[in-house]
Parts: C-alpha cells; structure tokens; sequence
C-alpha cells in the first residue's frame, strides 16, 4: 500500500505563489506515475499536471501550462507543485494521486489541501 499526504495549501492573494508538496509512504518502489487534480466547488475534479516518476516526462492541464511546475524527489518520495500568477479560478481542493503497481489509473489518493486565490 501507498499511502499520499499533501501539505502547503493555503489563502493567497491573486498573483501570488503557493508550493503544495505530497510525500509518499509505504509501498512507494511501486509507483510509476504521480499527478495532481483539483476540485473547485460545485464541479468535477481535473486533472492538474503530472509527472513520470523515472524519467523526465511532465504533463500539464492547458489552464496551468506555463504558471504551475511540477518535480519530484525520489530520494524523498516527494512531489512538488509550484504555483506562480495564481488566480482566483485557481481556488479548488488540491490532491495528489499516484498510479501505482501497473495500474492504467490514478488508484491511490490524498486527502487534499484547500488552495483559496483572493481576488
């Protein structure tokens, strides 16, 4: 088992910066494929961004392309999620996912860090 414990949400105003990171515990030799999504509400969860766990792959959502970056630490189990020239659209429940043991999805979860943008 994987167990994902995310950190670093938080009130921010608009423009600003926030570095969410999610650590990763237990079975974590099996993981292949970490991401992040996001559910504002009232709507569904989105994909966010993610990252290849052995190489240098990296995926984004079009609306955080180029003010979100996403990396790893595999020494640490860590993934990282800085978010630059947030917006108020930004604010949503943050949470990490990873694929882990072959699976074709996302099949272990966080339980999530509030990001509020003000405007």
């Amino acid at each position: 088992q994987v167990q994902l414990v995310e950190s670093g949400g938080g009130l921010v105003q608009a423009g600003g910066s926030l570095r969410l990171s999610c650590a990763a515990s237990g079975r974590s030799f099996s993981i292949y494929n970490m991401g992040w999504f996001r559910q504002a509400p009232g709507k569904e969860r989105e994909f966010v961004s993610a990252t290849s766990w052995i190489g240098r792959s990296t995926y984004y959502s079009d609306s955080v392309k180029g003010r979100f970056t996403i990396s790893r630490d595999n020494a640490k189990n860590t993934v990282y999620l800085q978010m630059n020239s947030l917006k108020p659209e930004d604010t949503a429940v943050y949470f990490c996912a990873a694929r882990v043991g072959g699976a074709a999805d996302y099949n272990c979860w966080g339980q999530g860090t509030q990001v509020t943008v003000s405007s």
